[in-house]
């Protein structure tokens, strides 16, 4: 049986009823009413209540007993330090394309784990795959109806996706799919085509089946999104991958898109989407933004630079002055949205004193050509602008750095990247943040 850690407080929120009680960073949650909870997922469903009896373990080591009465659903203003407070459920997969093993090795050791835990796709969005649950796993899906979950998918053959997840488990994804049918909860999917292994034959093979899943009232399947293969110099060897090429990304361009119209003919709805990076790989326009419908994929890079763009114009509307005090800036893209964020550079310049230079390029780091913003490292940094003059700072997409840390993908901190550049730099997050830092 796994160990369930007490859930550590990271923060409390101002104003909250954890604040009025008196709970500090540092404590931690033992039990609530007189259950452990494993994860976020059972904290947030047993706080639902409105009598909590809690079990409090402070700094010191010593245990409290708090009660508190609340309105049902009423928040306590709680942060901890991880979602999960038992063990993370890693991934027993070998995937060839994993972007795990195509990193260098002796970088910090949180970037080599591999999770496949349903937790984190349900309460973060992130990817599994769905063989590495054990049954009691698929009972809680279902009594706690956990939907929905985020699914790399890739190939619905048998043999094909045997053959990408190195697993013979991956050959159950159809009745898993189907499970989720049967209970009405729902995936969304992702398909990595890997030129030569899933694309083709297979990949329409996938899609068909895929789109089968897209109907009724809750349809299992709700979106998914085709990717293009990622790889890096640090992938291993003979590992059979071959990167997509401008004249493979058209062809799957037009393949999917000629798929994406039959099954709007047939079910009245599109559930496919192709990923923003197909169409910087091949030097075609992105689609229109009415495309995208709901952006149900936008984390997959489906949308996002339409998204962007979008947001932008509205957020400049409002914020943009007519001039400012003379700066002038440096902001760093990935050379892929080099070419869709010119309207947005050339709108930040139309504003009076204010000089903003674009900087987009690959990431030398990961030996790729076309790059998309959040693979920049702080190698590719010091390699681009070295030399260069930069002006009063440096804008920093935060998509570059560890969630919630001031370190890029190699482990190099921005501390020391401003140091070695001798320039301040300061990172920002959408565009909101993005226009505040250039005018203020």
């Amino acid at each position: 049986m796994t160990t369930i850690h007490p859930a550590k407080i990271s923060r409390i929120l101002p104003d909250s009823i954890a604040a009025e009680i008196g709970f500090d960073a540092g404590d931690a949650i033992v039990a609530i009413n007189g259950t452990q909870p494993r994860d976020l997922i059972d904290y947030q469903f047993l706080c639902a209540d409105e009598f909590l009896e809690l079990e409090i373990l402070d700094e010191k080591g010593k245990i409290h007993q708090v009660e508190i009465e609340k309105d049902y659903d009423e928040d306590l203003g709680i942060e901890f330090e991880t979602a999960l407070f038992d063990a993370l459920i890693q991934c027993n997969n070998r995937c060839p394309f994993c972007f795990i093993d195509q990193q260098p090795p002796g970088k910090r050791s949180s970037l080599y784990l591999k999770d496949d835990d349903y937790r984190l796709s349900f309460l973060y969005g992130s990817y599994l795959t769905l063989t590495n649950l054990p049954e009691r796993e698929w009972r809680r899906i279902e009594q706690m109806r956990l939907s929905p979950l985020y699914v790399s998918v890739h190939a619905t053959e048998p043999d094909v996706r045997i053959r990408l997840l190195k697993n013979s488990r991956a050959a159950e994804i159809l009745q898993q799919i189907k499970w989720f049918q049967e209970r009405r909860l729902q995936i969304h999917a992702q398909v990595v085509v890997c030129p030569g292994i899933n694309d083709g034959i297979h990949l329409e093979q996938t899609l068909r089946d895929l789109a089968s899943f897209h109907t009724g009232e809750v349809p299992a399947v709700a979106s998914v999104a085709v990717v293009p293969v990622g790889l890096t110099r640090f992938r291993p060897q003979q590992d059979e991958l071959t990167p997509v090429t401008p004249l493979g990304a058209r062809e799957v361009i037009s393949q999917v898109l000629k798929l994406i119209g039959q099954f709007r003919q047939k079910f009245g709805s599109n559930c496919i989407w192709l990923a923003d990076e197909w169409f910087l790989i091949a030097g075609e326009d992105l689609p229109s933004e009415s495309e995208y419908a709901d952006y149900p994929q936008i984390d997959n890079g489906v949308g996002s630079i339409r998204l962007f763009i979008k947001q932008f114009a509205v957020a400049a509307e409002k914020m943009l002055p007519e001039k400012v005090s003379p700066r002038k800036l440096t902001w760093v893209v990935g050379n892929a949205v080099e070419q869709a964020f010119q309207p947005i550079l050339q709108r930040l310049n139309s504003v009076g004193g204010l000089e903003v230079n674009m900087q987009a390029m690959c990431s030398d780091y990961w030996g790729q050509a076309i790059s998309v913003t959040g693979l920049i490292t702080g190698h590719d940094l010091l390699l681009n602008l070295q030399g260069k003059k930069l002006g009063d700072a440096i804008l920093l997409p935060n998509v570059m750095l560890k969630h919630g840390e001031l370190v890029f993908l190699d482990d190099m901190s921005v501390e020391d990247v401003a140091q070695k550049l001798e320039t301040k730099i300061v990172p920002v997050a959408g565009v909101e943040e993005l226009i505040n830092k250039c005018i203020s």
